[in-house]
């Protein structure tokens, strides 16, 4: 019989922190998942983590651990695949120090992942955008800041944790204007800033006042905003935009929205997708196709291409009152 714990130990210093410079993020994302399969087993068979061995973790017992997740914790299917994306991981490496488990560690390394309904991507409109911007009370400098940020956000469509690792230096205003930052996979890459977004920067780095290592958007002592803080502050202000524009009332407008506008912007544009696939750091142009699909207008255009030679291309407009109120319902 094989200890779980040296390598489980191995795995997470030896294969991602070492050999694959895994990301803080991935690395948290890895540590939680083995959290919840160990506390999860201790409490399914009432052995402790420190004392379990690999072949305890079969594939039954995980794939009741995935159950679990999905009925008791309420996880989502992208969640539960996330989870076993992780365990994978550990059981590939496994392969390689304990051979003799290879027929246990197959039947894991078997379970599928799970299919789910792609839903429509979530974006504003040009409205809504001008709604949420100013709903910012920039009398404030946290206001300021806030407007600088979102600005920032929506026409470069930077991750999250893209934005709150900028710093001051990040931000290039002079000819050629853009900004730098670090995406997944440790990839570096610049974006383009247009000349209102510069404009914006400008002012708020004037007031900001940093040295080049400075955050670019930080908090009231000086630190870096954290990705729960940029989420805070973007619900304030989408509820008081709400107040004036009643679409967003019914939109669930979080950071990463802010990308998909950003996409969706481009896209209506006339920008190629693969140019929007390295604007946004996508691994594949693939992933962009998301954008496509969303995209009604686009959709509508290609309708009178397939209408009949014989019929004026067009939508139907009912000419009686009477038949549009009918229409309407």
């Amino acid at each position: 019989m094989s200890a779980l714990a040296p390598t489980l130990q191995a795995f997470f210093t030896e294969r991602l922190l070492t050999q694959r410079q895994a990301s803080p993020c991935t690395t948290a994302a890895y540590r939680d998942t083995f959290r919840l399969l160990l506390n999860f087993v201790y409490q399914h068979c009432g052995k402790a983590p420190s004392q379990l061995d690999l072949a305890d973790l079969d594939a039954p017992l995980i794939g009741t651990f995935l159950n679990w997740l999905e009925l008791d914790r309420r996880n989502g299917v992208r969640t539960r695949n996330a989870r076993l994306a992780a365990i994978r991981s550990l059981f590939r490496y496994a392969a390689l120090r304990h051979p003799e488990h290879a027929g246990m560690i197959q039947r894991v390394l078997a379970i599928p992942s799970k299919r789910y309904e792609r839903t429509v991507v979530n974006f504003l409109n040009r409205d809504e955008v001008d709604a949420l911007l100013a709903a910012i009370d920039r009398a404030k400098w946290t206001g300021r800041r806030d407007h600088a940020l979102l600005v920032l956000a929506i026409q470069t469509g930077l991750r999250i944790r893209e934005l709150t690792g900028l710093v001051v230096g990040d931000l290039e205003l002079g000819v050629g204007a853009h900004v730098r930052c670090y995406g997944k996979g440790r990839k570096q890459r610049a974006t383009p800033l247009t000349g209102r977004t510069v404009a914006v920067l400008r002012a708020w780095l004037r007031e900001r006042d940093g040295d080049p290592a400075d955050p670019a958007f930080p908090t009231l002592r000086g630190g870096s905003l954290s990705s729960d803080a940029v989420q805070r502050l973007l619900a304030k202000y989408v509820s008081l935009a709400a107040q004036r524009c009643a679409s967003l009332r019914h939109k669930k407008v979080s950071p990463h929205a802010l990308r998909h506008t950003c996409a969706m912007n481009l896209l209506q544009g006339g920008v190629d997708p693969t140019v929007i696939a390295l604007w946004l750091g996508h691994e594949s142009v693939q992933t962009t196709q998301i954008y496509l699909h969303a995209d009604l207008t686009l959709k509508e255009k290609a309708i009178p291409s397939t209408a009949p030679p014989n019929i004026k291309p067009g939508r139907y407009r009912p000419g009686d009152k009477l038949l549009a109120f009918l229409e309407a319902l």
